[in-house]
């Protein structure tokens, strides 16, 4: 199950996943304390009822000044109405029209990602040369931040969600691990939201600067929140889903001809990849009072967790689960979330997906993993996504 680009250790959690979903779809785990949440119905519950699954997550979080700070604008952690006041205002800046906007400077700089990759011979690395830089660049550009400070952002990223573990954010030892790194980044954007006050410029800082609802704006902490989930989050996943899609491509060379043919194809085909191969493992729920979930009681207070790639692969919810199906309709993964928490950057990512795999099919008549290169992967507890992914590339 899986493909054959998966780790061995992923490929044991994905039939751990499907023995769950069939015996213990709901099941407490003693070591975490958390509740596990397998079937998709169940975990479209859980992030689809806010009134019983809350967002919060203050209190399964140490008490850290650095943390508390960097939490002021991440809306993601917020219930109702905050959650609404403080998304709205942020969209009024992070729209649909500004997105759509950046399509031709993604396109520019996958270009001059690519054109660097032709100077130095046939082989890529997508994480290193594409899948990192991109989202990365994109970005910090939108923000006018200057290009030798982009390699902070991937280091603050895999200090915050990747070398510490996906838990390490709820223990004082691991948020001790990763307080250096939010404190370095919370001073730097603090910085930088200031220097914008001062001298307002045209661009996503000043829009959200200016951002309004009946008198009420954000703060600075509350903007360097934003940004700080747009860096980090939004970087990893954009990331991730890049380099899923070349792996399930190279899985899949029927669905690479189909999709060369047919380019209108590639919109569904991104959605297949966040569902086949969804990026985040986990997505978490407090319980706000005592609940039942497929026979179980799951007391108020509880961490509740959808096994997002469990739920992606439910033949209840998806016909032929374990089949990458480019044309898949409907195709209602989990892995940006749903309802009102449903995720901001998601517009982006797929439009950064496609604009990459658009150059990437047009520029090479051909493009493989090499078998003779492993494929590494991050760890499996957190994310479903290589962190070193070769490719064999020829020039169409």
């Amino acid at each position: 199950m899986g493909g054959p680009h998966v780790s061995e250790e992923m490929r044991r959690t994905l039939d751990w996943y499907a023995r769950m979903r069939r015996d213990e779809p709901v099941s407490h785990d003693p070591a975490s304390g958390r509740w596990q949440v397998f079937r998709y119905a169940d975990g479209l519950r859980v992030m689809q009822d806010h009134e019983v699954f809350s967002n919060d997550m203050s209190e399964f979080m140490p008490d850290v000044e650095e943390l508390t700070a960097f939490q002021a604008g991440n809306f993601q952690n917020m219930d109702m109405p905050r959650h609404r006041d403080l998304r709205g205002l942020v969209s009024q800046a992070f729209t649909p029209r500004f997105v759509e906007g950046l399509e031709q400077r993604i396109r520019e700089v996958t270009r001059e990602l690519l054109d660097a990759v032709d100077e130095r011979g046939d082989t890529l690395d997508v994480v290193a040369d594409l899948a990192h830089p991109l989202p990365v660049t994109v970005i910090a550009e939108v923000m006018g931040l200057p290009k030798e400070d982009h390699p902070l952002f991937r280091k603050w990223a895999y200090a915050i969600l990747v070398d510490n573990g996906v838990d390490a954010v709820r223990s004082e030892e691991g948020v001790a691990a990763m307080a250096p790194a939010i404190r370095e980044m919370n001073a730097y954007l603090v910085d930088l939201v200031r220097r914008s006050r001062a001298t307002p410029r045209e661009g996503l800082i000043d829009d959200l600067i200016r951002a309004d609802t009946d008198g009420r704006r954000l703060d600075d902490q509350e903007i360097v929140g934003f940004l700080g989930l747009l860096l980090i989050a939004g970087f990893l996943t954009t990331s991730a889903l890049i380099g899923n899609a070349l792996l399930c491509l190279d899985e899949h060379p029927e669905a690479t001809a189909r999709i060369r043919a047919d380019g209108k194809l590639l919109p569904t085909a991104i959605e297949e990849v966040l569902r086949y191969r969804s990026p985040l493992i986990w997505l978490d729920r407090r319980a706000a009072r005592d609940v039942e979930l497929s026979g179980h009681t799951i007391p108020q207070g509880a961490l509740v967790s959808v096994a997002l790639v469990s739920a992606a692969r439910d033949g209840e919810a998806f016909p032929d689960p374990d089949t990458f199906d480019i044309t898949r309709r409907p195709n209602r993964h989990l892995s940006f979330g749903k309802g009102a928490h449903v995720c901001l950057g998601a517009p982006l990512a797929r439009l950064e997906a496609r604009v990459a795999l658009t150059e990437l099919l047009g520029r090479y008549k051909e493009f493989r993993v090499p078998e003779e290169t492993p494929v590494e992967f991050l760890d499996p507890t957190g994310f479903f996504a290589a962190s070193r992914l070769p490719l064999r590339l020829v020039r169409a």
